[in-house]
């Protein structure tokens, strides 16, 4: 299954092309980009990530897709939900999540691609609940998701078992936003 084409007044959320790989990379090849999430990436693991991006909405009619600027048609970076391929206590879940060029940093993007991405999840996907994680010093993203109407779950903070023991970015929190507070909220 193709990613569905969402759109909001300034974004497209649509599946990958060929044409978005190199900006891609250099998207995960930026340091400052990968800061929370480990190191940057080789052009090659960016196409691998790309790949597994492709076959997760495939597999699941979820995914992350491609935020392009509908003025202009440059590729932002992804928004997206998607399942977590580690075991935690909050697992299974299907986790919303970002990642944008630092150019498009600040100028509300995120937020916007995020709010369509999480009424498709409740409404098209029929999701009861969507989760959101970072570390404790991800600052952005944690009020990205304070912007959504997501909650912090006090009692839920995990060592992502992706990071090795005592590494600075093993511990996250966890957000949680369930469909009946989304319809609240919105």
């Amino acid at each position: 299954m193709p990613a569905p084409e969402l759109a909001t007044a300034r974004l497209l959320l649509r599946g990958w092309r060929e044409s978005d790989l190199e900006p891609f990379a250099a998207i995960n090849a930026d340091p400052e980009v990968m800061r929370f999430l480990g190191r940057p990436l080789s052009a090659a693991a960016s196409d691998a990530l790309v790949a597994r991006i492709v076959e997760h909405f495939a597999r699941h009619g979820i995914g992350l897709w491609a935020v392009e600027l509908r003025d202009g048609g440059e590729l932002a970076g992804f928004v997206g939900l998607s399942i977590p391929r580690f075991e935690a206590s909050f697992t299974p879940c299907v986790e919303i999540g970002w990642r944008l060029g630092r150019a498009f940093w600040g100028r509300g993007i995120a937020t916007e691609a995020a709010r369509e991405a999480l009424r498709f999840g409740f409404l098209e996907a029929d999701l009861a609940e969507i989760v959101s994680f970072t570390v404790p010093a991800n600052a952005r993203s944690r009020s990205v998701m304070e912007r959504l109407g997501m909650r912090r779950d006090l009692d839920a903070d995990f060592e992502h078992p992706a990071m090795p023991a005592g590494h600075p970015l093993r511990l996250h929190l966890l957000y949680r936003l369930e469909r009946e507070a989304w319809k609240v909220g919105r």
